[in-house]
């Protein structure tokens, strides 16, 4: 068993993958319900890490301990975890902690080459940024009519949700969706079969809105990862409001985490809490005389805001409330409330983060154009 497990599965020039990486990664990207996590793709990708390791040793390109280390807590702290939590979570679900650190260290290098090599080269020009904020500008309000699941996804539950979210997102009508909304959804909707009301565009996640705007009403989105849960969406109205469209500058709300998950005692804490509650302010008494990091209050851009928590902002209103979120892997139960909303006095995008979506995107370009080449120079051989 174990000379299978370590057997070849693929040679990239004098490197091999390994059945045992292959599983490993697999599951790693099960458990973050991460897209591109069946068996091929993920063979794929490693031997795009075999070549980008190789690629970068010949600049003799090596991340400091420091960076390495920061690395690994900004990737955890996407899971509000310390990287000790969640490489315990993952080892906990087969992952070992060397499969974390290769995944981070690989990417992290790849970045800082690609940054090395490439980012004198990606120059914007003043008509770059004119046609795409053209392209951007704030035209007639558009408002939405969806359906919502979200299904809390704990990294020992993620294949089975995943399988699940999979089905749902063939749903054939608004009635199948709306079953499988009361049977599986984590959110309040759930008693009405997932319906939401109509929404502004413009209060859904930015990265959320082109996803929408390519439906036909009826269909469903793709299953989208979101920090320990799976949504999808089902479109069923679109249309223009004949208003500007709103844009906010920055939102601001409060997090109060309860122990328990989603437990009845910890969903009974929150009704007792949602009954003492009125504003944002009222939380700070709630959280009196314990840890500080019980309760988390900012503002933050539209764009900066977690998936997830976007999501739930869209349905509130400012003093409301939602208990749909968890965190630390589901143990822990989000107290969501909306405090405000600010407007932005002049709704067209800054010509600096059009600068720094264009340089991305172009830094990506040239990243996927080395890979291909990389890709046609090696030997690569399957096994």
């Amino acid at each position: 068993m174990a000379q299978n497990l370590y057997a070849p599965v693929a040679r990239v020039n004098d490197r091999i993958v390994t059945e045992f990486e292959v599983q490993q990664r697999q599951r790693f990207m099960q458990l973050l319900n991460a897209p591109g996590a069946d068996r091929e793709n993920v063979i794929d990708e490693l031997i795009n890490d075999r070549l980008h390791d190789e690629f970068a040793a010949r600049f003799d390109l090596k991340l400091s301990d420091e960076a390495v280390q920061s690395g690994l807590s900004d990737f955890a702290a996407r899971a509000n975890l310390s990287v000790e939590e969640f490489t315990s979570a993952l080892e906990q679900s087969g992952v070992s902690q060397q499969t974390f650190r290769d995944f981070v260290v690989t990417q992290l290098t790849w970045r800082d080459l690609i940054r090395a090599r490439y980012g004198a080269q990606v120059n914007i020009s003043d008509a770059e940024i004119d046609r795409e904020l053209g392209r951007s500008g704030a035209g007639s309000g558009i408002r939405v009519l969806l359906s919502e699941i979200i299904i809390p996804a704990p990294p020992q539950e993620a294949a089975r949700v995943n399988a699940l979210a999979d089905r749902i997102a063939q749903s054939k009508s608004e009635a199948e969706f709306s079953r499988y909304a009361q049977q599986y959804s984590a959110t309040a909707s759930r008693g009405r079969g997932g319906r939401m009301p109509w929404t502004p565009l413009e209060k859904l996640p930015p990265s959320l809105a082109p996803i929408l705007l390519a439906l036909a009403p009826g269909e469903v989105t793709s299953p989208l990862p979101i920090p320990n849960a799976v949504a999808l969406f089902q479109l069923r109205g679109i249309e223009e409001t004949g208003a500007p469209a709103k844009s906010y500058s920055e939102i601001e709300y409060a997090a109060y985490y309860i122990p328990g998950g989603r437990s009845e005692a910890a969903l009974n804490e929150a009704a007792r809490v949602r009954s003492e509650v009125d504003t944002c302010n009222d939380l700070y008494a709630v959280a009196q005389g314990q840890p500080e990091s019980v309760l988390d209050r900012g503002a933050k851009k539209p764009a900066e805001i977690p998936q997830d928590i976007a999501i739930e902002l869209a349905k509130l209103d400012p003093g409301e409330s939602s208990t749909a979120l968890t965190r630390a892997g589901g143990q822990t139960l989000v107290f969501l409330m909306l405090c405000k909303r600010t407007a932005e006095a002049n709704a067209e995008v800054s010509r600096e983060a059009v600068v720094s979506s264009l340089r991305q995107r172009k830094l990506q370009g040239y990243a996927d154009q080395l890979t291909e080449q990389l890709r046609a120079d090696a030997r690569i051989i399957m096994k």
